[in-house]
This record gives C-alpha cells, structure tokens and sequence, in this order.
C-alpha cells in the first residue's frame, strides 16, 4: 500500500510563522511575551530542550530566559520562586524542564503556576478546560498529535481513534482532545487484553509508551493514519545508536495510509505548539489585565 509520512517540520514551520504574526501584533499593542524556563539539576536532555525552546522563541519574536536552579533546592524555594514569577506581569509563560529530582513533585510544580501563565498546557486547570472544550491552550505533545493527524486531512468528527498509552501528559489529553471534535476514542493500556483487537479497527492509531516496535503493520487497519509519540534510544546491529519511535516503521509503512517519522514527526511540532501556547498565554494575561481595569473604571 502507498503511504504518505506526515512531515512534522514543514507543520512545525507553519506554526512558528503564525505564532510570529501574533507575537508581532501583541508587541505593537504594548505585549511582550517572555517565556522563563525552570531547571533543577544537571540534565543533558534537558539542556537539548532548553537550547531547542530558546531558539524557537528567537524567529517567534518572544522573549526566553532561562533559571538554573541547584538539584537539593526545597519544595518550598522552589515554590517560591515559581510565586514570584507568577507576581511578575512581565513573565507571560512559564514552563518547569523535566525531569525533576526525586524530592520534587512535577504535578505539585505544574499546579503552583499560575493558569494563565501554563504554556505547558497541563495545570489541572488547563486539563479541565478541555473537557468543555477550550482547546486553544492544550498539552503541547497531545496537540502536536492531534494537529499532525489534522495534516492528512481527515475528518475528526466520527473518526475512530486508538491511542496505546493513558500518561497524564499525552494520552488522555489526547483522548479528551479528540472527543471534543467528535471522535470515538479508545484507550489502551499496560492492562488492555489485547491491543491489536482495538488497535485494527481504528481509523488512527496514537502510540506513545517508550516502547520500540510496539506498533507493526499486522496491528493497524489498512490505510489507517499512525501518529507515533514514541522516542527511543536503540543501538544496531553495528553499535551505532539511533533515535526510533514506539511503531516498527517498514512494518507499518505496508499497511498504513499515513504516519509520522521519528525523528521528524511529533517532536518539532511540539516545540511549535508551546510557541503558540506562549502568545495564547500572552494575550489571555492582556485580555484579564484589561478586564481588570474596566471593572475598575
């Protein structure tokens, strides 16, 4: 079966260009979108992130600074460091790096910040809003997924939709995200009996475990669309290390209608989801600080 890949980059650079022209009208209306990122420890992974973000932010126009804090900072420094920043009416966005060290609670974190400055889409605020569908300020990876599976051109509304992990970050998201358009969602995970069974019947198929070759064609409905959230470190045969996703990509190639390369797909789509997720943050601060002064008015 022919089968087209979903170039997340051309997507990505799409993005980035409309995140441009919002960050440019917020400017000239006395906006300035400026992005704090927080670190805790030394984490290479997390510096590639780092770098990535504040690159992305350089061609969106938005301002990126990033804090470095100490690994055996307290909860309760860190808390409030994370206050401070939310007090700041020049900070427009603010995202926590992960991972964290062991003594410190991500979901605490994420909850300490302020809603409307969440670009990351995942204070239980934000989490929540989906569920009513205001969709404009979602999980970054979630929304990359979706808007990826929005590439192909299928109609969301009655879709039938798979998604082969339930993390708070990615698969429900992804989940609450699809049913807001329509789509009939299942949901599969360490406990399913037997994924395939749903997984065949799917018009779309979402894979995002951490586990290489999860995915193969036998498993997926010919023509079906796979979105692949998966990013693994294998070596080869040679010793030589490479970057593969949660589906075995020549085995779904023959069967699928559509699917996302790793590397290449979900990744740099995500980068550009938390650009715009920055000027939604930016222009939702200005709408509330407007409202504000017209109460007082």
């Amino acid at each position: 079966m022919d089968h087209k890949d979903i170039d997340g980059r051309a997507l990505a650079d799409e993005i980035l260009t409309d995140v441009g022209e919002r960050v440019a009208a917020l400017k000239a209306a006395g906006w300035f979108p400026r992005l704090v990122s927080i670190s805790v420890g030394d984490n290479p992974a997390a510096e590639f992130y780092v770098r990535n973000q504040r690159r992305k932010c350089e061609r969106a126009g938005i301002e990126f600074e990033e804090r470095q804090y100490r690994e055996d900072i307290t909860p309760q420094e860190l808390y409030a460091a994370i206050w401070a920043l939310n007090a700041d009416p020049r900070v427009t966005g603010i995202i926590i790096q992960r991972p964290v060290p062991a003594s410190l609670s991500v979901k605490q974190l994420q909850a300490a910040i302020d809603p409307l400055k969440d670009v990351e889409g995942m204070h239980p605020t934000s989490i929540g809003n989906i569920v009513y569908r205001e969709l404009d300020l979602a999980p970054c990876t979630a929304m990359a997924s979706v808007e990826l599976l929005r590439r192909t051109g299928v109609q969301l509304a009655g879709l039938e939709a798979t998604i082969i992990g339930h993390s708070e970050i990615v698969g429900k998201p992804i989940a609450f995200l699809l049913m807001a358009e329509g789509a009939t969602v299942t949901v599969c995970h360490h406990m399913t009996r037997d994924v395939g069974i749903h997984s065949r019947r799917a018009d779309a198929v979402f894979v995002a475990v951490g586990k290489p070759d999860l995915l193969n064609g036998d498993m997926i409905k010919p023509g079906a669309s796979v979105i692949d959230i998966g990013i693994n470190q294998v070596v080869d045969a040679d010793g030589n290390e490479r970057v593969v996703g949660d589906c075995n990509y020549a085995s779904c190639v023959e069967t699928a209608g559509w699917i996302t390369p790793v590397p290449g797909g979900v990744g740099p789509v995500t980068v550009s989801i938390l650009m715009r997720n920055a000027a939604v943050a930016t222009q939702r601060l200005k709408d509330h600080y407007e409202a504000q002064l017209h109460r007082r008015l």
